[in-house]
C-alpha cells in the first residue's frame, strides 16, 4: 500500500490504494512502518510522500466511518512524520483533499504541480477535517481563507495555493523527480519553523470578528446544515487555544457530527451519487457496455429548455446545432445562450477560453438538413406525444443511421415516441431540469427498444456536462415528476381543506426544502398546471369546471383554474399563490385577497374547511411521494432507493442532510410510514397515490434493511 525506495540519500514513500490513494488502514500501517525505516536508515537525510498513479493521498477511506476504529490513528502517523530530524516534501499532483491535505500540512515542505488541486471537501459529507486540518490551515493561510475553504468544501488550483502559502512551490515534470531534486535542496537545514504546530495565526486578534461573519454567512448560505457551523468554531479555536487544546476543541466537534444524523445521512447520500453510476438493463450494464464517439449535437427548440440544455452542451466543448423554424424564436434562442455563458463568465463560473470556443460551436439553424452528420439530437420542444412523434419521423429519414435520438420530454412514454421511428435501440429519453444549465440532475430514460450502447453513450455525455445522471425505465412520468406529483396535489386538497399557502409551504422550507410547493407553483407559472390539467381532461371526453371534484373518479383540485381565471398566474404576473412586488418579482408575501378565493372556490364546491396539524401536512406532501417512490421500485421504473434519493437530492433540492426521500422513510421506519399511508387511503379513498404500496408493505412487514431494497425485491419475500 505504501511503496518504498530511495534514490540519492532520499526516501521516497508512494501511496499505492488505487483509484485515489485515500488513507485505508493499510496505508496507514504502511506509512507508520516506512516513517520507522526512514528514521533508521542512516543512509537517508530526506523524505519525500507522494501518490503512485494519478493522484496524491485525496482523503481518508470514508467507507471506514462505519466501522471500529484501527490504530495506527491518522493523526498519530502524521505527528511521527513532523518529529523526524529529517526534512519531509509532499510532492503533490492530482488531488490533495481531506486527509491528503492534512498529510501534506504535517511535512516540513509542500510542493505541487500547477494542475494539482488542494482542499477539504469533508463539510460536504456532514463532518470537517479531523487530523489537524483546522487547527493547521490557519497558521499558514490566516482565518478568513481557512474558513472558507473549510466551511465550502472548495478546492483550489496550485497557483491559488501558492499565493495562500499553503504549497512553497510550483513545479513542472515527473512528480518523484521533482520531490527528490526539492528535497536534497533542503537537507540539513532547521526544521523548527518547518513545523506548523509552533507557529501561530496571524490574523488571531480578529478572530472573534472573522468567526462571527463567517457563522452569519454559512447559517444564511448552509440553512439547517451542521457542519459549516462546527467548521467554523473549530478554525475559530486554532487562534484563541494554544495549539494542543484546539486540536481537543477539533476532535470534539468531530466526534459530534461524525455521530450525528446529518453526517450518516450525507455519507449515505456520497455513495449513492457514486451507485447511480453503476447501471444495467437487460442486454448490458456500465462495465460491458461501451459509449459511442459524440463530437457534434443538435438540440431541437430554442425555448427555455432548448436553450438550457445548449449552453450545457457548449461549455462541455461539444459542436451544438441549434434548431428552431422561427427565425424570430431562433434569434432570441441564441441571445438567450449568449447571455447566460456570457454571465457565467463575469461570475467567475466559466473560463473567458471555455466561452469564447463555445461561441464558435454554435450553429443556429432552421434547416432539419442541417442535422444530417450529427452524432446526437436532442429534441426539447414542448410536451405533445404528436409532435415529438412527428419530428423523431423526420429525424430518422434525415439522420445517418448511427445517430441517437433523444427527448427531453418530461412525462411522455419513450417507447411511443420511439416507434415512430426505425431505430428504437437508438432512441431514448434525455430529461434535463430546470435552469438545465445550473441543474445537475439528468434522468435518462431507456424504452423496451433503447441498447445497452445508446444507455452507456448518454450516461456518458451526461458524465462529461457534469451532470449527475440516473437511469430509469419508460413510464407516465418517468422517476422524479411522477413521485413528486403527489406532493403538488396534496398541497391544492390541504388549501382547499384549510391551510394557508404560507402553512403548507413552511412545512417542507422547514425540512429543509428551498421552497415549497406553492412558491414553486408560482415560480413556474399556475398556468402550466391549469392547461395541463384541462388537457388530460379534454382527452377523457370531460369538461371541467370550477367545482369540479372528480375526473375519472379520481379527487381533483381545480383551485389552479380559480386562479388562473383570476390571472393570478405567479411570479410572471406578479400574483400567485403569493404576492409580489412586482412582475416577475421574487419577495412572496401572504395575500388575503387568495386566502378569499380560496373560501370562495370551497363555499361553491361544498368542501368544509377544518384546522390542519403541521404534522398533517409533512406527512400528506411526503408520505404520498414515499408510497409513490416505493411503487417505482416494485415496477422496476428505478433499480435502487438510492436511484430515487440521488434524484430528488439533485432534482429537487431535497436537503442532502436528510439522505433522501427512501433514506428519510427508513430512518423514521417503514412500518410507521406504512400505518400512516394505509391511514390516509381509508379517509381519501379517491386519490389512488394512498393506494398502499404492495412492496412498502412486505418491506416493513419483514424488516427488510434498506441496502437489500431494489428492483425484484417483492417477488423474493
Amino acid at each position: 500500500m505504501v511503496d518504498y525506495s530511495v534514490h540519492e540519500q532520499v526516501a521516497v514513500f508512494e501511496v499505492n490504494n488505487p483509484p485515489v490513494n485515500a488513507f485505508s488502514h493499510k496505508v496507514r500501517v504502511g506509512l507508520d512502518r516506512s516513517i520507522d525505516k526512514a528514521i533508521r536508515d542512516t543512509n537517508v537525510k530526506a523524505i519525500v510522500i507522494c501518490g503512485k498513479g494519478r493522484t496524491f493521498p485525496a482523503g481518508a477511506d470514508i467507507r471506514e466511518f462505519d466501522q471500529p476504529h484501527k490504530e495506527p490513528w491518522l493523526t498519530g502517523v502524521f505527528e511521527k512524520l513532523e518529529k523526524t530530524t529529517k526534512p519531509v516534501v509532499a510532492a503533490i499532483h492530482g488531488t490533495c483533499l481531506g486527509g491528503g491535505l492534512e498529510c501534506a500540512l504535517f511535512c516540513h515542505y509542500r510542493i505541487a504541480q500547477k494542475t494539482a488541486r488542494v482542499g477539504f471537501p469533508e463539510v460536504q459529507i456532514g463532518i470537517l477535517p479531523g487530523a489537524a486540518g483546522t487547527q493547521r490551515l490557519p497558521r499558514l493561510t490566516g482565518l478568513r481563507v481557512a474558513m472558507d475553504m473549510i466551511t465550502s468544501g472548495r478546492h483550489i488550483l496550485a497557483p491559488e495555493a501558492l499565493k495562500y502559502g499553503i504549497i512553497d512551490e510550483m513545479f513542472t515534470g515527473d512528480v518523484i523527480n521533482a520531490g527528490i531534486k526539492f528535497a536534497k535542496s533542503v537537507m540539513n537545514k532547521p526544521l523548527e519553523d518547518r513545523c506548523l504546530k509552533n507557529k501561530t495565526v496571524k490574523d488571531a486578534d480578529q478572530a472573534d470578528q472573522i468567526a462571527d461573519e463567517f457563522m452569519s454567512l454559512v447559517k444564511r448560505k448552509y440553512k439547517g446544515f451542521e457542519a459549516p457551523i462546527d467548521c467554523v468554531k473549530a478554525v475559530k479555536a486554532s487562534a484563541t487555544l494554544p495549539y494542543r487544546e484546539g486540536l481537543k476543541a477539533e476532535a470534539m466537534y468531530m466526534q459530534k457530527l461524525v455521530l450525528s444524523g446529518q453526517s450518516a445521512a450525507q455519507r449515505y447520500a456520497f455513495f449513492s451519487e457514486r451507485a447511480v453510476s453503476r447501471w444495467k438493463i437487460p442486454g448490458g450494464n456500465f462495465q460491458t457496455a461501451k459509449p459511442l464517439p459524440i463530437k457534434s449535437t443538435a438540440v431541437i427548440g430554442a425555448g427555455t429548455m432548448g436553450t438550457g440544455i445548449a449552453v450545457c452542451l457548449l461549455n462541455a466543448g461539444y459542436q451544438v446545432y441549434l434548431l428552431e423554424q422561427n427565425q424570430k424564436f431562433l434569434e432570441n434562442g441564441v441571445k438567450t445562450i449568449r447571455g447566460i455563458i456570457e454571465g457565467s463568465v463575469r461570475l467567475g463560473k466559466t473560463p473567458m477560453a471555455v466561452a469564447q470556443k463555445a461561441a464558435t460551436l454554435l450553429k443556429p439553424t432552421m434547416k432539419y438538413e442541417d442535422l444530417a452528420d450529427v452524432d446526437l439530437v436532442i429534441e426539447a420542444v414542448y410536451e405533445n406525444l404528436s409532435l415529438k412523434r412527428e419530428i423523431f419521423s423526420k429525424l430518422d429519414k434525415l439522420c445517418k443511421p448511427t445517430t441517437l435520438l433523444c427527448s427531453n420530454t418530461s412525462s411522455l412514454d419513450i417507447n411511443r415516441i420511439g416507434t415512430a421511428t426505425k431505430r428504437g435501440d437508438k432512441v431514448a429519453g434525455m430529461h434535463f431540469f430546470a435552469p438545465a444549465y445550473y441543474m445537475r440532475l439528468l434522468e435518462n430514460i431507456y424504452s423496451t427498444e433503447t441498447s445497452p450502447a445508446t444507455v452507456a453513450t448518454i450516461m456518458d455525455v451526461g458524465r462529461k456536462i457534469g451532470k449527475v445522471s440516473v437511469l430509469v425505465k419508460s413510464c407516465q412520468g418517468f422517476l422524479a415528476n411522477r413521485m413528486r406529483g403527489p406532493l403538488s396535489v396534496e398541497a391544492y386538497f390541504l388549501l382547499e381543506e384549510g391551510s394557508t399557502p404560507q402553512e403548507v409551504d413552511s412545512v417542507l422550507e422547514n425540512l429543509g426544502m428551498p421552497m415549497g410547493p406553492l412558491k414553486t407553483g408560482d415560480l413556474s407559472g399556475l398556468d402550466i398546471g391549469y392547461k395541463i390539467q384541462t388537457e388530460l381532461a379534454k382527452s377523457k371526453g370531460v369538461e371541467l369546471t370550477a367545482d369540479s371534484k372528480f375526473l375519472m373518479g379520481e379527487r381533483i383540485s381545480t383551485l389552479t383554474r380559480t386562479m388562473y381565471d383570476k390571472g393570478r398566474l405567479g411570479r410572471k404576473t406578479g400574483k400567485g399563490w403569493y404576492r409580489y412586488e412586482k412582475p416577475g418579482g421574487k419577495l412572496a408575501t401572504p395575500d388575503e385577497e387568495v386566502m378569499e378565493l380560496i373560501k370562495d372556490h370551497c363555499m361553491k364546491a361544498g368542501i368544509q374547511r377544518r384546522n390542519i396539524s403541521t404534522q398533517e401536512i409533512l406527512e400528506r406532501l411526503v408520505y404520498s411521494c414515499i408510497n409513490e417512490g416505493f411503487k417505482i421500485l416494485e415496477e422496476g421504473v428505478a433499480a435502487t432507493p438510492e436511484d430515487i434519493d440521488i434524484s430528488w437530492i439533485y432534482g429537487f433540492s431535497w436537503p442532502k442532510y436528510l439522505g433522501g426521500p427512501m433514506y428519510y422513510a427508513n430512518k423514521i421506519g417503514l412500518d410507521k410510514i406504512y400505518q400512516r399511508i394505509c391511514y390516509y387511503h381509508e379517509n381519501f379513498p379517491y386519490s389512488s397515490h394512498w393506494i398502499p404500496s404492495r412492496l412498502l408493505q412486505k418491506l416493513s412487514e419483514n424488516k427488510v434493511p434498506m441496502n437489500q431494497w431494489c428492483s425484484g425485491t417483492d417477488s423474493k419475500l
